[in-house]
C-alpha cells in the first residue's frame, strides 16, 4: 500500500474516509477482498507470501493499514509488515498501546508507516523512522512512502482533491476512486531523493503507478460513518487503469449486512 488519503472526524455524516492504493509487483500472489477463514472478524485483501495485509477493517470498527518506508540504503527487517495490521485486527489493544508494543520491536521490520484505530476511540500512526507514536486529531491526512503528511506532490495532490471533495455533503465512492486513478507526474523539480535514481522516482511519483513489473494493483474505499454503518469497496485492476473488478461489502459494525461482488469496466479515459 503506497498513497493512503484520510479524512478523520472532517465531515458531517463520516467519522471516517479513507483512500488507498495498494502498489505491489504484479507477480506477486494476492486474494482479493473478503472475510477471511481463520480470522471471520477481518475483511482485506491477503498478501498469499506472508499472510499479512495492506489494509483491513473489523465487524467491531477496528481498521488498520500500512505502506512501506522507501529507503534501499536501510537495513531489511525480518519479520513482513502486512502482519503489523492484521495482528492489530485481530487482538483487543487500543490503538495507542499496540502501536507502542510495536515500537519496542520496530527494528525487526523494513521501513513502515502503520494507521491503527478505533470507530468509537482513536487512530493511531507510528513509523520506525520515526521516533514517537502520534494520534491523530480530526483532520485530512496523506501517506505515501514517507513520514505522514511528507508534501511529496502526490500526497498534496491526494490531500487538497479529498480535502475538495468533501466541502460536500454528499459524495459517491466513485469521486473518491476518480483521486486514486490520477496517473498525473511530478515534475522533476518537485521530486524527492529516496536514492533509487531519477527515472524510478519519475515512475513512482503518481498517485497511480504502471510500469512494466510493478504498479498499482488494487484501490480501497473505506467509509464509516457516526452511527457505524461500514462500506468498502476494493477495486482489482486487470492489465490497465480502465478494467477492474470490484467487490463490495456493507454491514453495521458488529452486525453485518450485505455483501456483493461484480465486475467492472471503467468508462473513464
Amino acid at each position: 500500500m503506497c498513497s493512503i488519503f484520510l479524512a478523520y472526524k472532517a465531515h458531517p455524516k463520516y467519522r471516517l474516509i479513507l483512500a488507498a492504493n495498494r502498489d505491489e509487483f504484479y507477480e506477486r500472489p494476492t486474494a482479493r477482498a473478503g472475510f477471511w477463514q481463520d480470522a471471520p472478524e477481518i475483511l482485506a485483501g491477503r498478501d498469499l507470501v506472508y499472510q499479512g495485509t495492506w489494509l483491513g477493517v473489523t465487524g467491531n470498527g477496528r481498521f488498520s493499514a500500512v505502506t512501506n518506508y522507501r529507503d534501499p540504503l536501510a537495513p531489511t527487517g525480518n519479520l513482513s509488515r502486512g502482519n503489523l495490521v492484521g495482528d492489530f485486527l485481530r487482538s483487543a489493544e487500543t490503538p495507542e498501546n499496540y502501536l507502542h508494543k510495536i515500537q519496542e520491536n520496530a527494528r525487526k521490520y523494513s521501513g513502515f508507516n502503520l494507521l491503527v484505530g478505533e470507530f468509537d476511540s482513536e487512530i493511531g500512526y507510528f513509523s520506525n523512522r520515526a521516533k514517537n507514536v502520534k494520534i491523530l486529531e480530526s483532520g485530512i491526512y496523506g501517506l505515501s512512502n514517507h513520514l505522514l503528511d511528507t508534501p511529496w506532490r502526490k500526497v498534496a495532490r491526494g490531500k487538497t482533491a479529498l480535502k475538495k471533495l468533501i466541502e460536500k455533503e454528499d459524495f459517491s465512492a466513485e469521486s473518491l476512486f476518480e483521486i486514486l486513478l490520477d496517473a498525473t507526474k511530478a515534475a522533476d523539480e518537485d521530486l524527492p531523493d529516496t536514492g533509487i535514481g531519477l527515472e524510478r522516482e519519475r515512475l513512482l511519483s503518481s498517485i497511480f503507478i504502471e510500469t512494466p513489473i510493478y504498479g498499482t494493483r488494487s484501490s480501497t474505499v473505506l467509509l464509516i460513518d457516526a452511527s457505524g454503518k461500514v462500506s468498502f469497496t476494493e477495486r482489482t485492476y486487470k492489465q490497465s487503469r480502465n478494467s477492474w473488478e470490484e467487490e463490495n461489502f456493507a454491514f453495521e459494525i458488529e452486525k453485518r449486512v450485505d455483501v456483493n461482488v461484480r465486475n467492472g469496466l471503467s468508462c473513464l479515459i
